[in-house]
């Protein structure tokens, strides 16, 4: 008779099994996620793509402006309002209404695109990236 690892059983590390689960996300009976606060995880995703999204966007200000761009004063403007947004929604993912925010952001993003081409393309990248973790948290949470 073997005697399994210390920290874990005869399948390895102590690793959390479906038969020791509950009955998944929001007790749908569905698979776990493994996840000790599944929710901080999601939130933390979603924060962690509207802060990329915000440091990108403050980024490409110059390059658009040296590269033959014509990004006005006001275009400038939209563009750290859409990063300032970022951050602030960020910072209020505990909030029910948040993921919604933060859907129109990449909304107003896209629309952005008429200012600059650039922008819209951004917009597509980062509404592409929202859309991701909207099913990442709809699949964990259910």
């Amino acid at each position: 008779m073997s005697v399994p690892a210390a920290g874990g059983g005869p399948d390895g590390p102590d690793v959390a099994s479906p038969d020791d689960v509950g009955d998944g996300p929001a007790g749908t009976g569905g698979k776990p996620s493994g996840l000790r606060n599944p929710a901080a995880a999601v939130r933390g995703l979603g924060a962690g793509t509207l802060i990329i999204e915000a440091v990108v966007l403050l980024l490409a200000i110059q390059p658009i402006r040296l590269m033959g761009g014509q990004l006005s004063g006001a275009g400038v403007a939209v563009v750290v309002a859409l990063a300032v947004w970022a951050v602030v929604v960020s910072g209020l993912m505990k909030r029910s209404w948040a993921w919604h925010a933060g859907t129109v952001l990449q909304v107003c993003l896209l629309l952005s695109g008429f200012l600059h081409w650039s922008l819209g393309a951004l917009g597509v990248i980062f509404a592409a990236t929202w859309g991701y973790a909207t099913y990442v948290r709809r699949t964990i949470l259910g």
